[in-house]
C-alpha cells in the first residue's frame, strides 16, 4: 500500500540524475596478475566532460521498472528500456550541467524543505518517509540527491525557458474572442502521449527513418497494443518512463495542436501521426470529464493573514508554534488580528493589518481548501505556503462576474502554459542535440 503513495515521490529521483555516484571506471587486480582485472562501475555514457556510470545506469532501471509495475505498466524488454532510460540520463545529466554552469543551486535548507513536504503529502512523518524509501530498496541519501536534481531542473527550465516564453495582447484578443464560440471551454481533457523526437537539422533521410519508426508504432497503437507500455518503450518525451501520461489538463491549456487533433476522439481512442518541429506524436484520450467553472461568476474571499517565514533561524516547528500562540490571543484573550499582523507578519500587507484583499480561487493554491472551510470571521490552523507558515482570517465572501482584466490574466497564463510545452520541447531537443555524448559498449 505504502509503495503506490510513493510513486509521485519516487517520479521526482526516476527522472533525475544521481551525481552522488559519479565514478570512473575502477579495476581490481590481483598481486600477481594472474587473474583478469574484473570492473567495479565502469563508464556507461560520457555526456559532455562528465560520465554516467553503470552503477547509476543499473540503479535507474531497477527505480524505474519498481515504478512501472507499481502503476501497472507492462515493461518493456531490458534492452529497450536500457536505450530509454540511457537516453533520458544523457537529456537530465545535460539540463544539470547547464544549471551547474550557470550559478545554480539547491542548498541543503532548500531540499530539507521538500523533503518535509513530500513526507506531508504522504501523511508520514520525516523519519517514517525515510522508512519506506529504503523499505522501497533505495538508499535515502541517493533519494535525497534525486530530489535536489529534480528541483534543480525545474529551475533552470524556468530561467531557460519559461522566463522567455512571450504572450502578446493580440494573442489574447484572440484567444478570448475564440473562447466565446467554444463549446468545449468546461472540458478536462486526460491524455497519454508518445514522442518520436526529430534532431535539429535532420536529414530527409533521417527524417524519413523517423516516420517509419513513428508509423511501426502507430501501427501498434491501432492494433491495440499497450499504450503505456509503448510509450515506456519507445517515447522520446519525459513522459515516457512513466507510460505516457501527460495527466489531467484543462482542454485548452494543450498546445493548439494536439486540441485540433483530439477534437472529435472520444475517451479510449487514439490520433493519427500528428508532426510538429519537434517530432512525431501519437496521443490516446484516457479520459474525458466537464468541469463546472461557475458560469454566473467567480466565488471570491475577502482574507487576511500574518505571515511567519521560514528561515535559517526560524524552524518551520516554530512558526507554527508562533502562530498557535497568536490564535489562542485572538480567540481568548481579546487581541485584535490587525493589530498582530502589523507587529509580526512577515510581509508587505503588516502595513494593512494583513489584509490580502479579495482572492481568486488560484491565488494561492494552498490557501484554497483552508478558506473553503472556514466561516466569515473564523481563523484557520497554520497554513504552509512557498513563503512560510500563515494564519488566515475569512474577512467575506462574493461571487462577481470575472472583471475584463481578469479575463486577460487568465488567458494569458492560458496561452503561456500552450506555448511552454512546445517550447520546452524544443529546448531540450536543442540541448540534446548539441551535447557530446558517448555511449559506452557493455563490458565482455
Amino acid at each position: 500500500m505504502k509503495r503506490i503513495i510513493l510513486i509521485a515521490a519516487l517520479c521526482a529521483l526516476a527522472q533525475t540524475s544521481v551525481f552522488a555516484q559519479e565514478k570512473l571506471s575502477t579495476t581490481i587486480t590481483t598481486p600477481n596478475d594472474q587473474l583478469p582485472s574484473v570492473v567495479v562501475n565502469g563508464v556507461a555514457v560520457v555526456v559532455n566532460d562528465e560520465v554516467i556510470t553503470k552503477q547509476e545506469l543499473q540503479d535507474r532501471i531497477r527505480m524505474i521498472e519498481q515504478r512501472l509495475k507499481a502503476q501497472g505498466v507492462a515493461l518493456p524488454s531490458h534492452a529497450e528500456l536500457q536505450k530509454q532510460v540511457v537516453e533520458r540520463m544523457i537529456v537530465d545529466r545535460a539540463q544539470l550541467q547547464l544549471a551547474h554552469d550557470n550559478g545554480l543551486r539547491v542548498d541543503d535548507i532548500m531540499l530539507d524543505r521538500a523533503m518535509l513536504r513530500m513526507a506531508e503529502q504522504n501523511k508520514m512523518t520525516l523519519q517514517n518517509f525515510r522508512n519506506q524509501v529504503e523499505k522501497e530498496g533505495t538508499s535515502y541519501a541517493q533519494f535525497r540527491e534525486g530530489v535536489r536534481d529534480d528541483i534543480l531542473l525545474q529551475r533552470v527550465r524556468e530561467r531557460e525557458v519559461d522566463s522567455k516564453v512571450q504572450v502578446s495582447e493580440s494573442e489574447i484578443d484572440n484567444y478570448l474572442a475564440a473562447q466565446k464560440a467554444d463549446t468545449q471551454k468546461n472540458q478536462e481533457v486526460e491524455l497519454s502521449h508518445i514522442l518520436i523526437r526529430i534532431p535539429e537539422n535532420a536529414t530527409p533521410e533521417m527524417l524519413g527513418k523517423l516516420r517509419a519508426r513513428a508509423e511501426t508504432v502507430l501501427q501498434q497503437v491501432k492494433s491495440g497494443g499497450d499504450f503505456s507500455k509503448l510509450a515506456a518503450t519507445y517515447s522520446d518525451s519525459a513522459e515516457g518512463l512513466k507510460g505516457g501520461s501527460l495527466g489531467w489538463r484543462e482542454q485548452d491549456r494543450y498546445p493548439q495542436v494536439f486540441i485540433d487533433a483530439i477534437a472529435n476522439l472520444k475517451e479510449g481512442q487514439s490520433t493519427n501521426l500528428i508532426k510538429s518541429a519537434n517530432g512525431f506524436h501519437i496521443l490516446k484520450v484516457t479520459g474525458r470529464r466537464t468541469v463546472d467553472k461557475n458560469a454566473e461568476g467567480i466565488a471570491q474571499a475577502h482574507v487576511r493573514h500574518i505571515l511567519i517565514k521560514i528561515t535559517p533561524t526560524v524552524t518551520k516547528e516554530q512558526a507554527i508554534h508562533k502562530l498557535e500562540e497568536f490564535k489562542q490571543r485572538l480567540e481568548n484573550n481579546g487581541a485584535k488580528f490587525e493589530d498582530l499582523a502589523q507587529q509580526f507578519s512577515n510581509d508587505s500587507s503588516a502595513s494593512k493589518g494583513g489584509d490580502l484583499g479579495w482572492l481568486y480561487p488560484g491565488d494561492v493554491p494552498e490557501f484554497d481548501p483552508v478558506i473553503n472551510g472556514l466561516k466569515d470571521g473564523q481563523i484557520s490552523d497554520p497554513v504552509e505556503s512557498a513563503n512560510g507558515m500563515h494564519l488566515l482570517q475569512l474577512l467575506g465572501r462574493k461571487s462577481d462576474e470575472v472583471s475584463p482584466e481578469r479575463q486577460r490574466l487568465l488567458a494569458r497564463q492560458v496561452i503561456h502554459a500552450r506555448k511552454l510545452d512546445e517550447a520546452s520541447l524544443d529546448w531540450v531537443r536543442q540541448l540534446r542535440d548539441r551535447a557530446y555524448v558517448e555511449i559506452r559498449a557493455d563490458d565482455k
